[in-house]
Parts: C-alpha cells; structure tokens; sequence
C-alpha cells in the first residue's frame, strides 16, 4: 500500500511539473498568447498600410488630379504660365560664448 502511494505522489509531481514548468506549460501558453496577440496588432497595422496604398494606387491609375499634385510634390513640376517659387527658411543664428 505504501508503494502504491509512493508511486502515486511520483505522477502527481510528474505531472505538476509538466503543468508548470515543461513542455505545453502554463508560462509557454501564456507567452504564446501574447506573441499572437503582438502578432495581430502588427498584422491589423500592416493591412491598413496595404489598404492605404492599394487606394493611392487606385486614385494615381484613374485620377489625373492625382497624379498632377504627386508630380508637382515629389519633382516639382509647373504648368505653363506659373511661376514656381521656393520659399527657404532661416535658421536661427547660433550664439557664441
């Protein structure tokens, strides 16, 4: 009967350990959930992004209008008949001790 006791102790640590601290344990399961919910945020992210330029896409192959202002942003294109003025700041003097 002891034996029998003994042994079932054994398995009982046996499988606490296996719950807590080896393979499939809580800690692992806990650390899993965060990595995919880390995981979801940055696949939430990435789809707004892919969103976000499937439409500049869309809008640059149909609109002209687009296409104009991204011309004139990027490389700095003017009609004829305007006239194109840059505009450059002045840094602030620096003081010297």
């Amino acid at each position: 009967m002891r034996l029998l006791i003994a042994l079932l102790i054994v398995m009982l640590a046996a499988l606490q350990y296996r719950l807590w601290v080896g393979e499939g344990s809580l800690a692992e399961v806990h650390g899993l959930k965060q990595e995919i919910a880390a995981q979801n945020e940055e696949l939430a992210r990435l789809r707004a992004r892919n969103q976000a330029l499937h439409a500049e896409v869309m809008d640059l192959r149909d609109g002209v209008d687009a296409l104009e202002e991204r011309a004139r942003r990027d490389i700095g294109m003017i009609k004829p008949g305007e006239i194109f003025i840059q505009v450059i700041e002045r840094s602030a003097p620096t003081k010297t001790p």
